[in-house]
């Protein structure tokens, strides 16, 4: 079902010779008027030799040069496409690419981050410096009957696509299950949602995927419904799973989501007699804690 991690490819392209890929399609992902504005890029990979898989990420290097004059380095993506890309051939690749921008709080000045908006504003057949893959420690479990606890805000979406659709549409004995937490602002920042959907129709015994849209929903104490307040909902269920072996858990998305995670386990744990981060670290050291956050 997975790559073991001894054939997992790493570094085949470095920022100092990196592949020219070339921009195939570039769409927003959020609905109008949705706050932020969020991208699906696909990327050429051409016959360049580039492959990956499910989990890991790769280095974009944004044209023109940094405040001293040097070349920018890269900045790493979370890869949104199984290893099959999205052309089903293996010649593509995919990013979720939020644009950052934002007020400089001093000068009041638009602030644009450098690489996002390079990659939001792409148009077809534009150049992009690609570099990578990397990462070994964000892969799918080789485990066909695994139980997957996703666990994504925003763009953290994106390995957890990858996943999704490599479980569910490429391979034949995944017998498993997926449960997905998704936390966004907005209903109209549920990115793909369509696909979310269409797979909790098709495989309803398989996958459940539950919303937290902190600026729409509220949760028990009446305040904003992040993703941490929805697994509370469901903290037994969750623990309980937890104690299973064949569980792998996923986290994905801004970093800091962790320390509300973590805080919800930690009753459970403690109700069921022993200390979270004791229980975390044995999942870890396992192969059945994952986080990805930035």
């Amino acid at each position: 079902m997975a790559a073991s991690t001894a054939s997992v490819p790493l570094n085949l392209f470095r920022p100092n010779a990196p592949l020219i890929g070339k921009a195939l399609e570039n769409y927003s992902i959020v609905e109008p008027g949705a706050p932020g504005d969020t991208h699906h890029v696909v990327l050429s990979l051409e016959d360049s030799g580039f492959s990956y898989v499910e989990g890991q990420s790769i280095g974009i290097i944004p044209p023109g040069t940094d405040a001293h004059g040097k070349p920018h380095k890269p900045r790493l993506y979370s890869i949104a496409s199984t290893r099959r890309g999205d052309d089903g051939e293996g010649k593509t690749v995919s990013l979720s690419i939020k644009r950052l921008e934002y007020k400089h709080p001093e000068t009041g000045e638009l602030v644009k981050g450098v690489c996002s908006n390079f990659l939001c504003d792409l148009q077809p057949g534009d150049e992009v410096k690609i570099t990578g893959p990397t990462g070994k420690t964000f892969l799918l479990p080789e485990d066909p009957k695994a139980t997957l606890v996703l666990i994504a805000t925003g763009t953290g979406i994106a390995p957890f696509r990858a996943f999704m659709k490599r479980l569910f549409e490429e391979v034949t004995d995944f017998a498993g299950s997926i449960w997905l937490f998704f936390g966004v602002p907005t209903t109209s920042t549920l990115l793909y949602k369509a696909d979310l959907e269409r797979f909790r129709h098709k495989f309803g015994s398989q996958f459940r995927v539950d919303y937290a849209i902190s600026r729409e929903q509220k949760n028990s104490k009446g305040e904003k419904m992040y993703v941490q307040n929805r697994m509370a909902e469901y903290g037994d269920e969750l623990w309980e799973l937890f104690q299973k072996d064949s569980t792998y858990t996923y986290i994905c998305g801004l970093r800091g989501m962790e320390d509300g995670i973590n805080e919800v386990m930690s009753a459970r744990a403690e109700a069921a007699g022993t200390t979270w981060a004791e229980f975390q670290k044995a999942m870890k050291k396992a192969d059945r804690w994952h986080e990805e956050t930035y």
